[in-house]
């Protein structure tokens, strides 16, 4: 079954610039190498919620842990999350519409 991820975060103030550069240079390119198939990103201008969501997705639920279990999405992870707070993660089965 497909399965979804969806990451939400903060940025760090001050940490905006270095932010967007590690994003379109780094944690994209690296999301579609690892195997996440569609990585989107959605920014909130509005609401009481983490400004960025971040889903993508996997043919099967093992590919997804697989991934997740991997010592380069561990890296990746810990880079972004010296850039972001309020980090969260979730993984559900994918369907076709919007998810949360």
């Amino acid at each position: 079954m497909a399965t979804k991820l969806i990451l939400r975060w903060d940025i760090q103030p001050g940490a905006e610039s270095d932010y967007f550069e590690f994003m379109v240079s780094e944690f994209i390119p690296a999301l579609k190498r690892l195997g996440i198939n569609e990585p989107g990103v959605w920014y909130t201008a509005y609401g009481d919620a983490e400004q960025i969501l971040v889903s993508g997705t996997t043919e099967t639920e093992e590919h997804m842990q697989f991934i997740l279990r991997s010592k380069d999405w561990a890296r990746l992870k810990n880079r972004l999350e010296q850039l972001v707070s309020n980090f969260s993660q979730k993984v559900m089965p994918a369907s076709g519409g919007f998810q949360l």
